[in-house]
């Protein structure tokens, strides 16, 4: 019998306990062993269960008869130190917690050793990405990795995309629904989808940065112009974190992307995730499932403690020496791409030209243009680009430069292209 104990007995520690209760017998018929839980912790009273449950994660801790401490607390300090001190003690470890292993994840791989430390449930929920950029892809150079990591901007930018609705309102219907918090800030931010993509850049390239030193942004910048030209262009908008090799670099990115409609994950709504990962042997490969929800992580939980009973003992992050030699993570400024841009000026003659002008002397070539009305401010219209391929540094100098003309009313809205 393999004893769990779990820290955190709440929307997704609830559900472990239900599901090896509920699926004992396959689980065992898996995993070669019964397992149970034999303590939890939780703040809150939880009645429906019938192991102990304490209000102090030392409890788990300490318990010798526990081999297995699963960790969906939350945060970021005290969940680390906790799960440092449980493989301290020798007990393996299955944690759901992004935010700490995006801060912690080399140091806990530094502690654990050859004691197992699973995370599948940390990034797109149900989805068994790690499992497969770990094990599946082992064979392959990691060519990019891009995904829609968080279900509650994908709601959002479906709603804004099939029905023209505008941010506010679908953000409103989100939060009544229970797919945003009361504070959105994390989710349409783009900092939960940063805490994956960090994650899974380690699997694939061995790359040790936090979220402070990639780009991230979100969505709430996104007008119904932007809709409107998306669709006009063919472009869906979806926010992606992507980590894309270039020569001995890897960039990290979270932002609003357009990207062409009839890609594959393009296709991915509502509050869906999806990673399309590309590899030099296997080509494009996609993951698609439920990202969140207590059901679809504790099925990423359970899934990590079957593989612990059955004797895997491989290396956290799944390589025992560097994966490439020299990789290192691109500044912001190295970042290339092609880019959307949306100014608002004055509707005169001769500002087109000054616009246009000022892009070339920066050596921004232009690829595409559209010219709508603003509804917004009187005796102005928007000018639409689409630029070739260049970098950030060039492109943020460029919006700097537009936003001190005379002629330009207001910021410069731009989203990223990836064709």
């Amino acid at each position: 019998m393999v004893k769990v104990g779990i820290l955190g007995v709440g929307t997704v520690g609830g559900s472990v306990a239900k599901i090896l209760e509920k699926n004992s017998d396959i689980i065992e018929a898996r995993s070669g062993k019964k397992i149970v839980v034999a303590r939890g912790v939780s703040k809150e009273p939880r009645d429906e269960f019938t192991f102990p449950i304490t209000a102090d994660p030392m409890d788990v801790i300490n318990d010798t008869e526990i081999d297995i401490v699963v960790e969906v607390m939350g945060g970021v300090d005290f969940p680390f130190e906790m799960v440092k001190l449980a493989l301290e003690k020798g007990k393996a470890v299955v944690t759901a917690n992004k935010a700490m292993l995006a801060y912690h994840r080399y140091e806990l791989q530094e502690i654990a050793g050859d004691i197992p430390l699973m995370f599948e449930a940390s990034t797109a929920g149900g989805i068994p990405i790690i499992g497969a950029l770990r094990n599946g892809l082992s064979a392959n150079h990691i060519e990019s990795i891009m995904g829609i990591m968080n279900g509650t901007c994908n709601f959002i930018l479906t709603k804004m995309i099939g029905e023209g609705a505008h941010y506010d309102t679908v953000l409103k219907e989100a939060q009544e629904l229970g797919y945003a918090e009361a504070d959105p800030t994390f989710d349409v931010g783009g900092f939960d989808a940063a805490h994956k993509l960090l994650i899974l850049s380690s699997i694939a390239y061995g790359i040790n940065a936090k979220p402070e030193d990639i780009l991230i942004e979100g969505i709430d910048t996104i007008t119904p112009t932007d809709v409107e030209f998306a669709k006009d262009f063919e472009y869906a908008i979806k926010l992606l974190g992507i980590a894309k090799k270039v020569g001995n670099g890897v960039e990290l990115r979270v932002h609003p992307t357009m990207i062409p409609q009839n890609s594959m994950i393009a296709k991915v709504d509502g509050v869906m995730n999806a990673v399309m990962v590309r590899g030099d042997a296997v080509g494009e490969t996609l993951y698609y499932g439920a990202g969140a929800g207590g059901d679809a992580t504790a099925s990423a939980v359970i899934a990590d403690i079957v593989d612990i009973v059955r004797g895997n003992t491989n290396p956290m992050l799944g390589y025992r020496k560097p994966l490439e030699d020299g990789l290192t993570l691109l500044s912001r400024d190295e970042i290339t791409s092609h880019y959307y841009l949306r100014v608002s000026v004055e509707d005169k003659k001769g500002v087109l030209a000054e616009v246009t002008n000022l892009l070339s002397r920066l050596d921004i070539s232009i690829e595409a243009m559209m010219q709508k009305p603003d509804i917004d401010k009187d005796a102005c219209v928007e000018l639409l680009f689409v630029t070739h391929e260049c970098q950030e540094k060039s492109i943020q100098e460029a919006i700097g430069e537009l936003e001190k003309l005379s002629v330009v009313h207001g910021k410069v809205g731009m989203i990223r292209i990836e064709q």
